[in-house]
């Protein structure tokens, strides 16, 4: 993983009490539009792509104490910038899973990838994995429960490296 990079900025980190993943979406959506980091098209491309290839990860293999996740993201062209956008779930909202689609889980935080440079995609899906495999399980299972953007933000800054 890069020291030198930055994924993760205060200003777009959210705490989302939405009861499915359209409504996410589109509330972060609406907030990252307003910031001017992704296209008028990309909430549309979102789901989409979401829906053609799900982003649902279940942490059990790591440890089983760890909640379930989604790394939801589009194609460059609709994206602005390059950060990741972490989005605590306060209810677990529906994702399929990544690896086996037919099958479902309930996700309660989103690493959101916003990637203008389409080559990088797979770099930070490795970095978000190392991220939860390099951090302490305990401290992992009380970052997932944080309800506090400042608190997630900085959790993120000192240990996503």
């Amino acid at each position: 993983m890069s020291t030198t990079t930055t994924f993760f900025f205060p200003e777009t980190v959210y705490v989302s009490n939405k009861q499915t993943q359209t409504e996410v979406f589109e509330e972060v959506y609406l907030d990252l539009v307003e910031k001017e980091l992704v296209t008028e098209d990309f909430f549309d491309h979102l789901l989409e792509r979401e829906a053609n290839y799900p982003t649902g990860l279940d942490l059990s293999p790591i440890d089983s104490s760890l909640p379930d996740i989604a790394i939801p993201h589009t194609e460059s062209e609709f994206v602005k910038t390059t950060r990741i956008v972490p989005i605590k779930l306060t209810h677990p909202i529906l994702f399929h899973h990544m690896i086996r689609p037919s099958d479902t889980l309930d996700a309660s935080f989103l690493f959101m990838i916003l990637n203008e440079n389409g080559a990088e995609q797979a770099g930070m899906l490795a970095d978000i994995m190392d991220f939860i495999n390099s951090v302490d399980k305990k401290e992992l299972q009380r970052f997932f429960s944080y309800e506090d953007p400042k608190e997630i933000y900085t959790f993120l800054e000192k240990n996503f490296n």
